[in-house]
């Protein structure tokens, strides 16, 4: 019999945590409820959940900042909660490394709907990492380790980076559109445009090229994407 999965709730609203962990728990999820950021951290290394269902508005941290937190070390998936319905919040959670962003109020079907898409994603994506360890030139990327060499020293790369210098190295020596970038590292619903990819690319040249005006890893090929180049 399958274990049940983890979710961790975390909401500064006692009503709606509550109300939110009894639904969870009579659709058989194993629920965990925190009531502010540094609560929710503390809980997250402790029980490791599946799944994070995290509120924006906090006392102590904001869920910006949790999520933020939970990126630098984990990719297990968040889905953003918030009575803010604006269309910034969901571009900010989603750059920072969100999953998913819900605005309250919400239909709890549809919200155990995307729970179980975005754990899918996540189980198909950590299944494609049967190759952990990747290789081109002098760039080595550990994905168990989350580790990345360049001559033999380490970088500090974010999440995102990281996942996005992962799908490169993977392909290298083929050109990756723009689109399907965006979509292995941020998934097929992300709203945002490809300025954010843009962004990431430099951030990314700043730290593995000799040259970063001049890139010769990760060269652009226009109109078309990037390509690692071997």
């Amino acid at each position: 019999m399958p274990e049940p999965i983890t979710v961790l709730v975390v909401d500064d609203e006692p009503a709606f945590r509550e109300g939110l962990k009894h639904a969870l728990k009579r659709e058989g999820f194993l629920v965990h409820v925190a009531e502010d950021g540094e609560e929710a951290l503390r809980q997250f290394d402790e029980i490791h959940p599946s799944i994070v269902l995290l509120d924006v508005m906090l006392p102590r941290l904001s869920g910006i900042d949790v999520c933020r937190r939970i990126r630098a070390i984990d990719e297990t998936p968040v889905i953003m909660v918030s009575a803010k319905n604006e269309e910034i919040d969901a571009v900010v959670a989603l750059e920072i490394g969100a999953d998913d962003y819900v605005a309250k109020p919400y239909r709890l079907r549809e919200l155990i709907a995307r729970m179980r898409t975005v754990l899918r994603r996540a189980e198909s994506r950590s299944r494609s990492m049967v190759e952990s360890e990747l290789a081109v030139g002098p760039l080595k990327l550990d994905r168990e380790r989350h580790e990345v060499l360049l001559d033999g020293e380490p970088l500090d790369l974010p999440l995102k980076e990281f996942q996005l210098l992962a799908e490169l190295m993977e392909s290298a020596g083929h050109v990756v559109v723009r689109q399907e970038l965006i979509n292995r590292v941020w998934g097929y619903d992300y709203p945002g445009d490809t300025k954010t990819l843009d962004v990431h690319i430099k951030r990314l040249r700043a730290k593995v090229e000799v040259d970063p005006a001049n890139p010769e890893r990760i060269v652009t090929i226009r109109g078309l994407g990037y390509k690692m180049a071997v």
